[in-house]
């Protein structure tokens, strides 16, 4: 149970990590761009990058989670049942005891299988918004801003 907590504990700060990362770079216009210049560059900046790249960030933000399967479990439940009837009956005739612990460990690793592809597509996601940022960026630094 301790290992589970210490698992959400670093799902959720890998995924505010991932959130803080995820925003938008800032740009100074270095060489005294007006307010209406840098928001034209702004806007083919990001043009070219979402051509470059084929990546649309908007697209990507929006992008539903990826299913899960089914319910919690996807069968490590039911293994973990059937591998504790083993167990407990091998151990002295208290399958079903076995079974219920089995399916209760089953049902655990299950939900740290479906944090860990949740984490998993977070990072993939993160890391699309990130290749279309730093394509962006190279656009406005050529147009004489500081990115950061």
């Amino acid at each position: 149970m301790r290992n589970l907590k210490t698992l959400a504990v670093a799902i959720a700060a890998a995924l505010l990590a991932a959130n803080a990362a995820a925003q938008k770079p800032v740009a100074y216009p270095a060489k005294g761009q007006s307010a209406q210049q840098q928001q034209n560059d702004d806007g083919a900046c990001y043009g070219w990058a979402k051509s470059n790249t084929g990546i649309d960030p908007a697209a990507v933000a929006q992008a539903p989670p990826p299913t899960s399967g089914p319910a919690v479990g996807g069968g490590e439940r039911l293994r973990g049942a059937a591998r504790g009837a083993v167990v407990g009956e091998i151990a002295g005739g208290h399958g079903g005891e076995g079974a219920a612990i089995g399916a209760v460990a089953g049902g655990a690793r299950a939900r740290q299988n479906q944090a860990a592809q949740q984490q998993q597509a977070q990072a993939q996601k993160q890391g699309t918004i990130n290749t279309f940022y730093r394509a962006w960026g190279a656009c406005m630094e050529g147009r004489g801003y500081t990115v950061k």
